[in-house]
């Protein structure tokens, strides 16, 4: 199976074309955040690289959020065109996921955040079970120390990744269990990661219908429901 991934939900933009297992061309950028310039001329020259054609892929696995609303959506926007265009499976994974899916420690708790501001972030709990992250704490946008003090429950050592780093004070001094210490590569998505996750998971069965998983009201969103606060909420994402 040849398959596309791709995940611009945050800062780096990662893209990797696979061969069912095999890695055949992985890119990740993390100097830059011009998304939405960089993503497509980075798509063609990696199958370039891989002597593929657009026309040859038969999968696209997209990290679909949470994180940055405008870089979720460049993803999202992107791979949902490649799907319908060239009719081929889309597949989407949990941003978290993926970096939780960096641990290779079988049985290991770990814990990925997004930095959200005013003291939120994106994030969730993982345990590696055979190779794979299984969700403990579902992902969720919430106050870091409400979620740390979920997390203290399981009284284990936690592997805490991506943005960690902005609240290493309150984690040490909430978390009692020793965590151990990450590579800072540990903090980045591994795009080929994406793409074996998203290998042996169910496609999306509608594809115009699919919205990225923003966790939180997008802008937009949250003024419509400010204006209109007696109307029952809609999805505003969903129906544009």
């Amino acid at each position: 199976m040849k398959i596309l991934a791709i995940d611009t939900s945050n800062r780096p933009l990662s893209v990797a074309v696979l061969d069912d297992t095999t890695v055949l061309a992985a890119i990740t950028v993390t100097v830059h955040q011009k998304h939405a310039e960089y993503l497509l001329p980075e798509i063609e020259r990696l199958l370039a690289m891989a002597d593929l054609k657009p026309t040859d892929l038969e999968r696209v696995v997209v990290a679909a959020g949470p994180g940055s609303y405008t870089g979720i959506r460049i993803a999202v926007t992107t791979a949902k065109t490649l799907a319908a265009t060239l009719n081929i499976d889309l597949v989407a994974v949990s941003s978290l996921a993926t970096l939780a899916a960096n641990v290779p420690v079988e049985g290991a708790l770990v814990a990925p955040l997004f930095d959200a501001r005013n003291q939120n972030v994106f994030a969730g709990l993982y345990r590696i079970l055979k190779g794979r992250p299984v969700a403990v704490i579902a992902d969720a946008h919430t106050n870091v120390t409400d979620f740390l003090t979920e997390v203290k429950e399981y009284a284990e050592p936690v592997w805490f990744l991506g943005d960690a780093a902005h609240f290493t004070d309150l984690i040490s001094t909430t978390i009692s269990a020793a965590t151990p210490a990450v590579s800072p590569w540990l903090n980045l998505p591994q795009v080929a990661t994406i793409g074996l996750l998203g290998r042996d998971l169910p496609p999306v069965t509608d594809v115009d219908r699919f919205v990225p998983n923003y966790l939180r009201l997008t802008q937009a969103e949250a003024e419509w429901r400010a204006k209109n606060p007696e109307k029952e909420p809609e999805s505003y994402v969903e129906k544009i």
